[in-house]
């Protein structure tokens, strides 16, 4: 009998072993490093550049109405139909980059966008419809901006970003963090950037993340969290756990009887 509690201690720990090892610090946290970090000196703003395929609200403005007018795509009517009710809209039409990335203005016509920041095309537009308007109020907006998150977080989906700036830690946040399996380490960002496609490794560990080009997301980015080997050898594992404690127990059954046999 005292043989038999030794062995069965010895497969309790071989299972706590298994199940339950230990992960270090330098796993977990993030920004380990950075008490030992300088502030960053204020810089420039981020902004992210203009691609094909985005869609772009641009309106124009002037004291009369009349006059900005032209410069405006009109709006459509939009008709939604549910089971008790026909209920209409006006909706803001939107221009789309093109494959070669331009867009057909009013008046000004065709117009190469890509590759400039929102701040660059505010700018041209202002100038060029200066030319027949006085002092030209010009808004335009990304309407198209999302990122998708996928891997070991705790909410992975598509989120579209309503302003037009967002760093990879925000995008994690609304993802509700990463799960305690989560390589925090090694995150993959998969970025497109006129047709050819990146990818890119980075530590939210150490906190010099934070001047990598990765920190703020662009449009369209997908962002990657692998799997920690805890969690890669739980698969492996999970699926054969009623094998393994089946086996164990035979065997714990068979030593017993041979010990007993034995006496």
């Amino acid at each position: 009998m005292k043989y038999f509690h030794s062995i069965k201690k010895i497969v309790v720990l071989f299972f706590l072993f298994l199940f339950f090892s230990c992960a270090s610090r330098k796993d977990i946290v993030y920004y380990q490093n950075i008490d030992s970090s300088q502030n960053q000196e204020k810089g420039s703003s981020y902004e992210i550049k203009l691609q094909p395929d985005d869609l772009l609200m641009i309106i124009v403005s002037a004291e009369d109405p009349e006059i900005a007018a032209p410069f405006n795509l009109k709006t459509i009517s939009v008709v939604s139909i549910d089971r008790q009710d026909i209920q209409g809209q006006q909706s803001a039409q939107l221009y789309l980059v093109d494959a070669m990335g331009n867009i057909d203005f009013p008046i000004l016509g065709k117009l190469k966008v890509s590759g400039m920041t929102r701040t660059e095309l505010l700018g041209m537009l202002h100038e060029k419809i200066s030319t027949y308007i006085k002092n030209p109020i010009v808004n335009l907006r990304v309407m198209n901006f999302k990122v998708s998150l996928q891997g070991e977080v705790n909410a992975p989906g598509v989120y579209p970003i309503v302003s037009e700036r967002v760093t990879l830690i925000e995008a994690l946040s609304m993802a509700k963090d990463l799960t305690i399996y989560g390589k925090r380490n090694n995150i993959l960002i998969i970025r497109e950037v006129d047709g050819v496609k990146s990818y890119n490794r980075v530590d939210i560990t150490n906190t010099e993340f934070i001047n990598s080009p990765f920190y703020y997301l662009s449009q369209n980015d997908v962002v990657y969290v692998e799997p920690n080997k805890s969690r890669v050898n739980g698969a492996a594992v999970g699926p054969n756990t009623g094998v393994i404690i089946s086996v164990s127990s035979l065997l714990i059954t068979l030593i017993t009887l041979i010990i007993t046999s034995s006496k």
